[in-house]
């Protein structure tokens, strides 16, 4: 007979660790992070092969490289930080910092990236002393608890406190929304369905949630064009496009549309038929409830043209659907985690620019842009007209966007959108976002509150008196 769910049970255990995480000072927590961080990235091949036995989704190699990702990237990135204490003083202002945790953390961990995100978000929650519950995918849950198994183990030989890491077989979605709203939840990290995401905003308890991320990679005329399509190949293929930060459709200007299209068929890559993009549209995407189909996410291009009734040559990387429609009306230009690209002609700058913003709004706001150029001013420009949280310059978008290895953005398994996709930061979520911070202000007096009045001016342009104030002759 299974266990009955003791929600008050769990939530209570995860609040009596927060207050024992609370006791400990830099030296101890550091010390639990760095254990944590060991076990997990030497168990980084076990997990990733898991993984995908589980999931049947993406590439072990590329899962692997998820894995270290989300434990050595994200450690370097976090060692240093000061998260419990004094953090910093400002003697010129009056003003010290102290850091303090904020209390047990549900997550919600996805099907596409299940142990790198599950590692990655005990990390950052150990960092910053929260005890942290975790509600894996149902179809993810063995490796994800796998995981945090590692994890919890290696903790408490470190000094953690018990429950410090928690996981949840199995829950319903009442479930689910009842440890969301729960009064001992500090906060909610989801990362998940769009439908999921949105119940944790209402949960009623903070949340942090990532919205979708229908990116668009725009190749401009001084662009490097054999150098673009590299990247889109190496970020695209990458865990066979599992990451919600991959490039969805590319923008070639008129100048570079020949050149690109050889250079993808050269690469692998298969373009579309009309009658073959009618057959890939609904088994890609589901209409009804607008959203990708689960059977095509992180499969190889030939097992997805075989569920759409075609083949492909031996070998194929990538499908690729010449469109001239976005949105609803022309599915595959919507976010759809596999190697599927629409491409489209651009005439010219300013029709690049609007093919962009209309597939950034289709699905992607807040989200992440992608563009190839060598101008300075047109960048900057794509950049101010774009609503994205991350604008990568000349680099895959799937691991640009999770930070450390193209760029020096924090490592992050979760990319927030700010207000375009109703988070509240645009940043790669790392330790810092879970942090209460105290403001010690010191005694510093302005000047015109310790005169007998607050000092006036008379200003000639308004006629003001400078003693009492009053307008006018």
């Amino acid at each position: 007979m299974a266990k009955v769910l003791d929600i008050d049970d769990i939530m209570g255990n995860a609040a009596e660790a927060a207050h024992e995480f609370k006791q400990l000072d830099q030296e101890q927590t550091d010390r639990i992070v760095r254990a944590v961080y060991k076990a997990a990235f030497d168990a980084r091949i076990k997990l990733a092969q898991m993984a995908f036995d589980e999931t049947g989704l993406g590439k072990v190699e590329d899962k692997i490289i998820k894995n270290v990702i989300a434990t050595r990237y994200v450690y370097n990135d976090i060692k240093n930080q000061r998260t419990a204490g004094l953090i910093s003083v400002d003697e010129e202002r009056g003003i010290e910092k102290i850091a303090q945790p904020i209390g047990p953390v549900f997550v919600v961990t996805p099907i596409t990236n299940p142990t790198s995100t599950t590692l990655f978000k005990i990390l950052i929650c150990l960092k910053s002393r929260n005890p942290i519950i975790i509600r894996p995918h149902g179809a993810a849950k063995k490796c994800s608890i796998e995981a945090a198994r590692i994890c919890y183990e290696a903790a408490l030989a470190a000094g953690a406190p018990e429950n410090c890491i928690q996981w949840i077989r199995r829950s319903t979605e009442e479930q689910t929304m009842q440890f969301m709203a729960h009064r001992k939840t500090a906060l909610v990290l989801a990362t998940g369905s769009v439908g999921l995401v949105r119940a944790a905003f209402s949960s009623g308890n903070p949340a942090i949630g990532v919205g979708p991320g229908n990116v668009p990679v725009f190749i401009g005329k001084t662009a490097d064009v054999p150098f673009a399509v590299e990247q889109i190949f190496k970020s695209k293929t990458f865990d066979h496009g599992t990451v919600c930060a991959s490039e969805q459709s590319v923008v070639v200007r008129e100048c570079h549309y020949e050149q690109s299209k050889q250079l993808f068929k050269e690469g692998g890559a298969h373009f579309l038929s009309e009658e073959e993009i009618r057959k890939l549209e609904p088994v890609a995407f589901n209409m009804t409830n607008l959203v990708m189909n689960t059977e095509v996410i992180g499969q190889p291009p030939a097992r997805i043209a075989q569920l759409a009734g075609f083949e492909v040559p031996a070998g194929t990387t990538l499908l690729i659907a010449e469109l001239d429609e976005i949105g609803l009306e022309a599915p595959l230009s919507m976010e759809i985690l596999a190697p599927i690209l629409a491409f489209y002609h651009a005439k010219g700058f300013e029709h690049a620019i609007e093919l962009c913003r209309r597939i950034n709004v289709n699905g992607g706001l807040g989200h992440t842009v992608s563009i190839f150029s060598q101008d300075e001013d047109r960048i900057d420009y794509f950049a101010s007209v774009m609503n994205a949280g991350r604008i990568l310059v000349n680099q895959p978008a799937s691991q640009g966007a999770l930070g450390g290895t193209y760029n020096t953005l924090s490592p992050s398994m979760t990319l927030a959108c700010g207000s375009g996709g109703k988070n509240i930061t645009t940043d790669n979520i790392t330790a810092s976002h879970l942090l209460n911070i105290q403001r010690v202000a010191r005694r510093k007096v302005d000047r015109y509150i310790e005169s007998p009045y607050i000092e006036r001016y008379f200003d000639e342009s308004i006629n003001v008196c400078k003693d009492c104030g009053a307008v006018g002759d």
